[in-house]
């Protein structure tokens, strides 16, 4: 699951980075959450939490149906 995971992030990532952030996967829960941490212009960005459900779950959910959802690492 963290090959399926870090992979859907490879290609998400360019648009982040695009964007003066990035994001790293931190683990995945035994019940199928996945905890990422967003980096760089995304630390303090106020887009940042739209960015994490409405970019990054979406499409982590839509490519590895096993994903229950996607949080912010602290």
């Amino acid at each position: 699951m963290r090959e399926k995971v870090e992979a859907v992030l490879g290609r998400i990532r360019p648009a982040i980075q695009a964007d003066g952030g990035d994001v790293e996967l931190v683990e995945i829960s035994p019940d199928n959450v996945v905890k990422v941490r967003l980096t760089g212009a995304c630390v303090g960005c106020p887009m940042s939490q739209l960015t994490l459900k409405a970019g990054i779950e979406r499409i982590l959910k839509q490519e590895i149906p096993e994903v229950v959802a996607v949080e912010a690492a602290n």
